[in-house]
């Protein structure tokens, strides 16, 4: 595409799907739909809590619901993945506006009238985000949270680190409008992760924009241990080489950092074993642990929290750069299919 393309006008009351990815979230998933009471003209919206049959009482929770809220329902998602809950949730009611939803996250107020806003503001938006707010329910949730929010550990993902008005390459809980799904398609069902990245990926290359709106707001619950985020972004980098195998090219450059690192890095510990000296690797480490010294302090909450701000970008950098490698030698080098593991449809 030479430019960005425009779209019709949106409808003045447009029909909007609000999709919930779920699966055992009965810890969240009531104040997340209690969020949304009220959020739009009740004959106007939809809501999909997409279940990856639940053990823990959250389709009993969503259920009633269900009863008291006649616009909320359940939708069975057997496959128990993200992707393959939103693919039913956009083919389960018709809609003009379909925005994705954490179970985790609560809205505020105003949410989806500034999303409706932002698309219906700008021809050439296919889909439109803002900013979240983590709420972090223990002091260690607190500190990868702090290291998840800072361009240290995750570059320029705007959504995460805050930001102006301004079109960016993803967003997420975005909203989207109809016509993108009409020529774009739906989201990849083999993506465990990554596929709403992807998705957006391809909405920029159909020669539509994504607006990233500081207006539309969220709140997202965190709890996390350091071992659940190193599986997450081990995940985010492995199926991040399937999305540029699909694509044929690096979707985007920060994705490309952490996989240096941990190439430089070993490189650097080969290279101290053969000439028996530390200096390669002083050279690799130590300028990384002052900068991520440096970052953490600036992220910090509070002192207590520098350590585990610190711990959290290791944690984080190595395993998206580990992650990679990872894809790099089974997706391209060994032409194997990509693996799917942790079916966990929660967002």
């Amino acid at each position: 595409m030479t430019g960005p393309i425009e779209l019709g006008p949106l409808v003045d009351h447009p029909r909007v799907s609000l999709i919930i990815p779920c699966r055992n979230e009965v810890t969240y998933i009531g104040r997340c739909l209690d969020s949304i009471v009220n959020a739009w003209r009740p004959d106007r919206l939809r809501v999909m809590v997409c279940d990856g049959m639940s053990t823990d009482g959250t389709r009993e929770l969503v259920d009633d619901h269900a009863r008291r809220h006649p616009w909320i329902e359940r939708v069975d998602n057997p496959d128990r993945t993200t992707p393959h809950a939103l693919d039913r949730g956009l083919r389960h009611a018709p809609f003009d506006v379909a925005i994705i939803l954490g179970a985790h996250a609560t809205i505020h107020e105003g949410f989806i009238k500034a999303s409706i806003d932002a698309l219906r503001g700008d021809a050439t938006v296919g889909c439109a985000g803002g900013i979240i707010q983590n709420v972090y329910e223990d002091a260690r949730s607190r500190r990868i949270g702090a290291a998840m929010s800072h361009p240290f550990g995750v570059g320029n993902a705007h959504f995460r680190t805050g930001g102006r008005m301004g079109y960016v390459d993803t967003a997420a809980f975005g909203a989207y409008r109809h016509e993108v799904f009409e020529r774009v398609g739906s989201f990849d069902l083999q993506l465990i992760r990554n596929q709403d990245d992807e998705f957006n990926f391809r909405i920029v290359r159909h020669g539509l924009r994504i607006l990233l709106d500081p207006a539309i707001r969220s709140t997202y619950f965190v709890r996390g241990t350091y071992g659940r985020l190193y599986r997450q972004y081990h995940q985010y980098g492995y199926w991040k080489v399937y999305v540029n195998r699909k694509h044929r090219t690096v979707t985007t450059v920060r994705q490309l950092v952490p996989a240096a690192w941990v190439a430089a890095l070993l490189m650097s510990v080969i290279s101290a074993l053969v000439l028996w000296s530390l200096l390669p690797m002083a050279l690799i480490i130590v300028p990384y642990l002052l900068a991520s010294f440096v970052a953490a302090m600036k992220a910090k909450d509070q002192w207590s929290d520098g350590p585990g701000v610190l711990v959290s970008f290791w944690v984080l950098h190595l395993a998206y750069g580990a992650g990679y490698w990872r894809g790099i030698i089974e997706l391209l080098l060994l032409g194997r299919d990509p693996a799917e593991h942790h079916s966990s449809t929660s967002r």
